[in-house]
């Protein structure tokens, strides 16, 4: 029996649509009725996650298992969070139920070990997710070797997340996003790790030229697999 996805969004609602948007591109469907069904709770009341980690801001979980109960009493079989930082959450999160989590931050670990094998991986993402390490974990734990991203360029990167979450016209971080990718290369980074769902978006939209890992597709084709479908090839 086919299986479904809960999606617990609204973190940010754009990201929610891409995580949709790529299950529905990178499932092998011939009509509507071969795609997965998907629980959506486009939860925005979710506080934000880097305030709540860095600057003792309102803890997310108690809305987060507020979607959790929503998209249990809807029937999924899985739960997603398309947001990387929420993952500093997850282990708190997954004592609240019994439905299993897909982590992206694992998936992509592993899709790393894979496709980069003795590789050096850039980790991007928002202030919460670089100090709390949990990419960094995720990795070591699959022998990838990476490096992160300094001060300033921390900055750029929030200056692009946080466009893309408030709609601010990305050409304004093309030339700071463009400097960071060049600095990194320069340190060794041989791919990057658009390790927010904002970044994904940012590095379609500025059309960006590096080797990248998409931790929301990586999500996507895990939740694809795990539900009892095919992924597109």
């Amino acid at each position: 029996m086919k299986k479904t996805i809960g999606m617990i969004g609204g973190m940010g609602p754009l990201a929610t649509a891409d995580l949709l948007k790529k299950i529905v591109l990178m499932t092998d469907a011939g009509c509507d009725n071969d795609h997965i069904r998907v629980f959506i709770d486009n939860n925005t009341n979710i506080p934000d996650r880097t305030s709540a980690i860095l600057r003792g801001g309102k803890d997310p979980v108690a809305d987060m298992t507020d979607s959790i109960r929503v998209l249990e009493r809807c029937g999924a079989d899985c739960l997603v969070m398309p947001c990387n930082t929420a993952h500093y959450f997850l282990p708190r999160l997954k004592e609240l139920t019994s439905l299993p989590f897909l982590s992206m931050l694992e998936v992509t670990a592993k899709a790393c070990a894979v496709r980069y094998p003795g590789k050096t991986a850039a980790i991007l993402g928002t202030r919460g997710t670089l100090q709390t390490g949990i990419y960094a974990d995720a990795l070591s734990a699959e022998r990838v070797a990476y490096i992160l991203p300094d001060e300033g360029q921390k900055d750029v990167l929030m200056d692009a997340i946080y466009g893309v979450k408030g709609g601010v016209d990305l050409e304004t971080v093309r030339v700071p996003m463009e400097a960071l990718i060049s600095e990194m290369q320069t340190r060794g980074a041989d791919y990057f790790i658009l390790g927010c769902t904002e970044l994904p978006i940012v590095a379609q939209e500025l059309k960006l030229k590096a080797a990248f890992i998409d931790p929301t597709s990586e999500l996507a084709r895990s939740a694809i697999e795990f539900c009892g479908y095919k992924v597109k090839e």
